[in-house]
C-alpha cells in the first residue's frame, strides 16, 4: 500500500522535481513535442517552479512512497470552493497497481474534510491513458480549454471534474 507524504523540505521537492522529469520524459513522447515537454518540466515541474508553487501560490506536493522508494508525486492546491488536482504521476514500473486510485482517493478525502464541492483537473486531448483512468475514477468532462503557456506552446486540454 503506498504512503502519501507531504514535501515539507528541499530533498522532498527536489525529488518530486527529478521524478517528474522522469515521468514527463517517459510518458511524453507521441503526445507533445519533446521541446514543450522541455519547456513544461521547466517551467512547472523543476525544484524552482515547485517551492515557488508551494511558498507563494498554495499548492501542496506529495510523494507517492511505496516500500520505502518515492514512486510517483501529486500536487493539489484548493481554488475557490474546489480542489484543483495540478498533478498526479506514476513512474512507469507502477502504473497497474491501483496506486493512482489510492491517490485520487485520498485527494478525495481531503477535499472533502475541507468542505470542499469537487475535485478538478486538466488533461490533455491527447492522453488516452490518463483520459480512461479519469473516467474510471469516476471523472467527466466539465469543458476544453486551450491554454497559451509561453514560448510558442498551447496546452489543449479536457478539464475533468469529479463532484464530491
Amino acid at each position: 500500500m503506498p504512503e502519501f507524504v507531504i514535501c515539507r523540505s528541499d530533498d522532498d521537492i527536489r525529488a518530486a522535481a527529478a521524478l517528474a522529469d522522469e515521468i514527463w520524459h517517459e510518458h511524453f513522447p507521441g503526445i507533445i513535442s519533446l521541446a514543450q515537454t522541455d519547456y513544461m518540466v521547466g517551467k512547472f515541474q523543476s525544484f524552482e517552479s515547485m517551492k515557488h508553487q508551494i511558498a507563494d501560490e498554495g499548492y501542496s506536493y506529495y510523494l507517492i512512497v511505496y516500500e520505502g522508494e518515492a514512486v510517483g508525486y501529486f500536487a493539489i492546491a484548493p481554488r475557490d470552493n474546489t480542489m484543483f488536482l495540478s498533478k498526479l504521476y506514476l513512474r512507469r514500473e507502477f502504473r497497474g497497481r491501483h496506486f493512482s486510485t489510492r491517490a485520487f482517493d485520498h485527494i478525495c478525502r481531503m477535499a472533502r474534510e475541507q468542505g470542499l464541492e469537487s475535485v478538478w483537473l486538466t488533461v490533455n486531448k491527447h492522453n488516452d491513458r490518463a483520459i480512461k483512468a479519469y473516467e474510471a475514477f469516476g471523472m467527466t468532462v466539465a469543458r476544453t480549454q486551450q491554454t497559451d503557456i509561453g514560448n510558442g506552446f498551447i496546452m489543449d486540454d479536457y478539464v475533468f471534474e469529479k463532484k464530491l
